[in-house]
């Protein structure tokens, strides 16, 4: 599949590096918060990313300053049910895309993260920040219940009681204290962030992809499955993976002492 070139114009840019596809929000102006046409390209990014077999990682980031500050307050406040309706029709479907996959997904943030941007962080599979990020809800400082995913992430990485305490009163969080609290996987410098970011990448898009994948499902399904459920879930995934070519790879890797060489199939 062909991709946009990474310098193209549009409010999401979208290109593949290898095995790593990237999605980025390009609105640095307005610190990538999100509008009607940013969402539809959002999901429109989401619908090639999700289509291409050859993908085995995804990074999910936004140009400049921020990652992503919420929505856009003024097109949201000129025709507030039909923007929000919209909005929330293509962020919601790529988040539900991404989520499907089984190449994991990454989300690299920086500057502010609020609203829907931490939503859409929350329902990735791995966060990483730059020191000096800040993290919020926002949504009651707008008179307005939660999207993207974020009502469903807040409980399931934090907890209930500190989801609510977030949620509820609208607090911001710096980089150290979503570090401490489990909002993110690991925080470091700025300059040293796309490094970190690529060895990460790297190392997921080197894994067995299908196993991968369904170990992302598993986890995410343990909140709704009882045990017996679970269990024959757990059965029914072994079971496929131990029919591909990298279960072989890894067990015939394992026995002779030495790193296995996943093709993702």
């Amino acid at each position: 599949m062909t991709y946009p070139e990474k310098n193209s114009v549009g409010s999401v840019l979208h290109w593949r590096s290898g095995d790593v596809a990237h999605i980025r929000f390009n609105r640095p102006q307005s610190l990538n918060a999100i509008n009607r046409d940013m969402a539809a390209a959002f999901h429109k990014a989401c619908q090639d990313v999700a289509g291409d077999a050859g993908v085995r990682a995804v990074l999910i980031s936004g140009e400049g300053r921020a990652f992503m500050a919420g929505g856009d307050l003024d097109e949201m406040l000129a025709d507030p049910q039909h923007a929000a309706s919209e909005l929330i029709a293509g962020m919601h479907g790529g988040i539900r895309l991404l989520a499907g996959m089984n190449a994991p997904v990454v989300c690299a943030v920086q500057g502010a993260v609020a609203g829907g941007g931490l939503g859409l962080m929350l329902s990735c599979d791995l966060a990483i920040a730059a020191e000096g990020t800040r993290f919020g809800v926002a949504y009651p400082l707008i008179g307005a219940s939660c999207d993207c995913s974020t009502s469903w992430g807040l409980p399931r990485v934090l907890g209930l009681r500190k989801a609510m305490e977030l949620a509820l009163l609208g607090d911001t969080v710096d980089a150290s204290e979503a570090l401490r609290i489990g909002l993110v996987n690991r925080v470091v410098s700025k300059e040293g962030m796309d490094a970190e970011v690529d060895a990460l990448l790297q190392r997921l898009a080197n894994g067995p992809t299908q196993a991968l994948g369904r170990m992302k499902q598993l986890l995410r399904s343990s909140f709704q499955n009882g045990l017996d459920t679970h269990l024959d879930a757990e059965a029914e995934g072994f079971t496929a993976c131990a029919d591909t070519a990298d279960f072989r790879e890894g067990i015939g890797a394992f026995k002779e002492k030495r790193a296995p060489r996943f093709q993702g199939v």
